[in-house]
């Protein structure tokens, strides 16, 4: 489905920058071109309170891929078709505005790079296993909360 297809991307990213365990998964999704979800909405809530917002879609018009976080007085926003991050954070009575620098690539390629890096020059990867394995993790979490809700909806 398009949880572990394109939403576990998004999980790593989320994962790294949180840096707390998820304590509660709320998901829906709904199966239109396949027998599983392509489209998926999942709400997480960090063990630092910090609650993130995500939504994966194969069937959306508009190509967008987006990723919000929500902390106490701070509000993370990532597009990754736009390539722009920034950082808004309430400080005294005001709220500023910080540009995440990103250099500008191809997403696919640079990974495919990294990869062949690692192996021929024995370094270590951006993701470590353990990190791809927690969001593997919460990414199965994902998806059995929409199983189980397809199937108390038939």
């Amino acid at each position: 489905g398009v949880v572990m297809d394109l939403m576990i991307h998004d999980l790593d990213v989320i994962l790294h920058f949180v840096g707390a365990h998820v304590t509660r998964v709320d998901a829906v999704g709904v199966g239109i071109l396949s027998e599983h979800e392509d489209i998926a909405n999942a709400r997480l809530t960090f063990a630092n309170g910090c609650v993130c917002n995500l939504t994966a879609s194969r069937i959306s018009e508009e190509v967008m891929r987006k990723i919000r976080i929500f902390l106490k007085d701070t509000y993370i926003s990532l597009d990754y078709v736009k390539q722009e991050a920034f950082i808004y954070q309430k400080k005294g009575g005001s709220i500023t505005k910080t540009e995440i620098p990103i250099e500008k690539e191809e997403p696919l390629k640079k990974e495919l790079e990294s990869f062949v890096d690692c192996v021929r020059d024995d370094k270590r990867p951006l993701v470590s296993g353990e990190e791809g394995k927690e969001a593997l993790k919460v990414a199965l979490q994902i998806s059995e909360t929409i199983w189980k809700a397809s199937k108390r909806n038939t």
